[in-house]
């Protein structure tokens, strides 16, 4: 174990470790870094110690990061009495294992979307969740696009009922990382470490907003994907890529939406463009990640879009932010979601979304490969004990 120059939080306030400390544990650290400072009444943290299997890498990491240790046993800090919360950002391929032990260890736990890489885990995972919560033990799911202040301000109007009723969704999560076709081999296209490809990465994401935008479940998918480039340079020379490079769906909901649904990794020149339309018999809204401060609403009967920024104090998250029109960044988020789950755990409430919540997800993402593998035929979402 390395020792750091000391971290944000006060004696007494929840000690914090992350295990993973590439993309996410970035993402994750600089949350935990910033939220006592820029969430208003959210306590204070202690960055305790950041875990990882290279112990010159995670050292360093921990030392720009803001921790205080790193490590490179996860087993040996859940034995810790000086860490409170466990945050998992680890591949989907462990993230059962680590959540069910730290929950079990008594932590509270975040982990990353998706919530596993089999339905088996999953269950496994929301069993202990639930018997974690009766002992006052906590967790949530890491599904940050919640915390997009657009979104949650989308979500503030469909439910006050200012698009009507819904009748239909697209939402579409693009992406160019694997479009060249000699990018290398990475672990996320091997299904054993990732569980799946773009499905489980974004659309993930896409239908977790479904969810949460509409309060609605989605009950049956026609679904297709496919695997643009099958085979990847490894370090060892090509590989067999095991996951998919796209999917795509007709989903139906159970207020009765139909929504259209494409992910892909393979969209040359789109980044990170998660987009969301939603039309009712009243009004629509449409965003896209890619501009996140804005979100275009069509309410209470206009015939026309307008653009709102959202970055006035009276915005979902924005109090304890900026000023009006200085807009938030993608990091926010995650600094919004760890405020939101220190909250929670304040009051003994359980943060959402839930590990329940992850498992939703994870059910429409197994109908959509069963129907994939039927050749897009109908496959209703087993809605299953939670």
């Amino acid at each position: 174990m390395t020792s750091t120059p000391s971290a944000s939080g006060a004696a007494g306030s929840p000690g914090v470790a992350v295990i993973g400390y590439a993309f996410m544990g970035k993402a994750h650290s600089h949350a935990w870094r910033n939220v006592a400072a820029l969430r208003p009444g959210a306590p204070g943290v202690r960055q305790q110690v950041l875990v990882g299997r290279d112990a010159d890498a995670v050292a360093a990491a921990a030392g720009q990061y803001g921790w205080t240790e790193s490590a490179t046993d996860w087993r040996e800090v859940l034995d810790r009495d000086d860490i409170d919360i466990v945050d998992v950002c680890v591949p989907g391929h462990l993230h059962a294992e680590v959540a069910i032990a730290a929950l079990e260890a008594g932590k509270h736990v975040i982990a990353e979307k998706p919530l596993a890489n089999t339905m088996a885990e999953a269950e496994k995972m929301v069993a202990t969740a639930k018997a974690a919560r009766e002992r006052g033990v906590h967790s949530m799911v890491g599904f940050n696009y919640r915390r997009v202040p657009a979104l949650a301000l989308a979500k503030r109007h469909i439910a006050a009922g200012r698009l009507g009723d819904v009748r239909q969704v697209r939402v579409s999560y693009l992406q160019d990382w694997l479009a060249d076709d000699a990018a290398p081999m990475t672990w996320r296209l091997r299904r054993e470490l990732a569980g799946s490809g773009a499905l489980g990465d974004l659309a993930s994401h896409a239908v977790d907003q479904v969810r949460f935008l509409l309060g609605q479940e989605v009950t049956a998918v026609n679904a297709m994907t496919h695997t643009f480039v099958p085979q990847r340079t490894g370090a060892d020379g090509p590989e067999e890529v095991t996951v998919d490079d796209a999917a795509w769906g007709t989903l139906r909901t159970d207020g009765g939406a139909v929504v259209s649904l494409e992910v892909t990794r393979m969209a040359t020149a789109r980044k990170n463009a998660l987009g969301i339309e939603v039309y009712g018999s009243n009004g629509a809204l449409r965003f896209d990640l890619e501009s996140l401060n804005h979100l275009d609403v069509c309410l209470d009967g206009a015939d026309s879009f307008s653009r709102e920024l959202v970055t006035e104090h009276d915005d979902p998250y924005i109090d304890g932010w900026w000023p009006p029109g200085h807009v938030l960044g993608w990091d926010a988020t995650f600094t919004n979601q760890a405020s939101d789950f220190l909250a929670a755990l304040a009051v003994g409430r359980e943060p959402t979304p839930s590990f329940e919540d992850g498992i939703a997800v994870q059910r429409v993402l197994a109908a959509i490969e069963a129907s994939s593998a039927r050749g897009g035929s109908c496959v209703e979402v087993d809605g299953g004990p939670i």
